[in-house]
C-alpha cells in the first residue's frame, strides 16, 4: 500500500472534486424528492379516489425495484435523440435518485401523518376548520416532528446511493477514486479508506442531527 503516493496533492484535489459532485447531486435530489415525496404522501393520506390508488401502485412498484435498475432505465431507456430526449449524466443521476427517494419518502410522510390521532381531525373540523386548514395547521406541524429522524435517515441513504451512479460514469467520489487506483494497484486500499472516511464524516454528522432532533422531540 502506498499512502504517500495515493494521497498526493493532485489525487486529493481530484477526490475532493468528485466529493463536491456527490454532495451537489445529493443536495438537489434531496430537495426534489422531499417536495415530490411530500406531495405524494399527502395525496395518499387524503385518500382521494382513484388518485390515491394509482399513486399507491406507482410507489410500491418503485420501492420494490433496485435503484441501480432505475438508474439504468433513466439513462439508457429514456434517452432518444431522434425525438429530442437527451439528458446529461448528472441529470440522469438526479432524476433516478429523485424518483426512487420520492417513493421512499412518501411512505415516511404518509406514516407520519397517520400517526396523528384522528380525534384531532374531528375536533378541528367540528370547530369550523376546513380539511385543508386542519391538515396545514394541525396535522402537518405535529407530523413533521415525528418524521424528522426517519427523513434524515433517508437523506443519509440517498447520499450513499449516489455512488451507484458510477455505473453511468457520473464523475462523483467513487468514480474519481476508481480513476486514481486504476493508475497504481498500491493505491487501492488507501483510496478506498479515504473515500469511506469522507462518506462516514458527512453521514455521521447527519445521524447526530437526527439523534438531537429525536431527543428534542421527546
Amino acid at each position: 500500500m502506498d499512502f504517500a503516493g495515493a494521497y498526493s496533492p493532485d489525487n486529493l484535489a481530484f477526490l475532493m472534486e468528485g466529493f463536491l459532485v456527490t454532495l451537489k447531486i445529493a443536495a438537489i435530489s434531496i430537495v426534489l424528492s422531499f417536495l415530490i415525496g411530500g406531495l405524494i404522501g399527502i395525496l395518499r393520506y387524503a385518500k382521494i379516489p382513484v388518485v390515491s390508488g394509482v399513486l399507491a401502485v406507482v410507489v410500491e412498484t418503485i420501492r420494490n425495484l433496485p435503484l441501480i435498475l432505475i438508474i439504468f432505465f433513466v439513462y439508457f431507456g429514456l434517452q432518444d435523440p431522434k425525438i429530442g430526449l437527451e439528458m446529461s449524466i448528472s441529470t440522469a443521476a438526479i432524476t433516478a435518485l429523485t424518483i426512487f427517494e420520492s417513493a421512499m419518502l412518501s411512505e415516511v410522510i404518509r406514516g407520519g401523518l397517520n400517526s396523528i390521532p384522528k380525534g384531532q381531525i374531528e375536533a378541528s373540523r367540528s370547530s369550523g376548520m376546513s380539511y385543508i386548514q386542519t391538515l396545514w395547521h394541525i396535522i402537518l406541524p405535529q407530523a413533521l416532528r415525528n418524521m424528522v429522524p426517519p427523513i434524515v435517515s433517508q437523506f443519509i441513504s440517498l447520499l450513499k446511493d449516489t455512488s451507484l451512479a458510477v455505473i453511468i460514469a457520473l464523475p462523483e467520489l467513487t468514480h474519481h477514486g476508481q480513476v486514481i487506483y486504476a493508475q497504481n494497484i498500491n493505491y487501492v486500499w488507501p483510496v478506498l479508506i479515504l473515500i469511506a472516511l469522507m462518506y462516514f464524516v458527512v453521514n455521521y454528522g447527519l445521524s447526530l442531527v437526527a439523534r438531537r432532533l429525536e431527543v428534542r422531540k421527546q
